[in-house]
């Protein structure tokens, strides 16, 4: 029993000796996401949706980490109306440099997927008409490598890519509802 005893204070021992020496990961600060184009929580402005021009706005990427290899992109829908999250822009391995995408344009050099409308490109925000509005988000990710996913691959391929090499994330949302 006293063998026993021992035994159990050593293994306690090596435990807290290696928790409390053991280097502490710490949480990345969060990618900052903003527009000049509508404020966190704003409304979309109708240029950037369906009924209008159906552009991506200028969006501004800041505080990506240490370490970032690539960025990628996800706008969606979490409030489609058929419980089930709609996929608006795919876009990855963007420059890790990058601070702006501009109006309307896909930066240099990155890709695009298939987003659940079936088009390789933004398709912006369009809920039914008459139903609330929705929350539309902008997520970036910094990630520790660039994807090896062809053009046009979906979301699920997209998540699959970036599983284990993210960094950090930021999102930018805004709202937008049809009469």
């Amino acid at each position: 029993m006293r063998h026993s005893l021992v035994l159990v204070l050593i293994f306690a021992i090596l435990l807290l000796t290696a928790y409390f020496l053991m280097p502490r990961s710490t949480q990345a600060k969060p990618i900052l996401v903003k527009s000049s184009a509508f404020k966190e929580g704003g409304v979309v402005p109708q240029k950037f949706t369906c009924d209008g021009a159906d552009v991506n706005p200028l969006l501004e990427i800041r505080d990506a980490p240490d370490g970032t290899q690539s960025l990628a992109l996800v706008m969606d829908d979490p409030d489609a109306t058929r419980g089930e999250t709609w996929y608006h822009w795919l876009v990855w391995n963007i420059d890790p440099k990058t601070q702006y995408i501009d109006e309307d344009t896909v930066p240099f050099g990155a890709v695009q997927g298939t987003g659940s409308g079936g088009k390789a490109k933004y398709m912006g925000p369009c809920p039914p008409r008459g139903n609330s509005p929705h929350r539309y988000r902008f997520n970036v990710y910094a990630l520790d490598a660039s994807l090896d996913i062809p053009a046009g691959s979906d979301k699920a391929a997209l998540t699959s890519a970036m599983s284990g090499h993210v960094l950090a994330q930021g999102v930018l949302i805004g709202l937008y509802g049809r009469k």
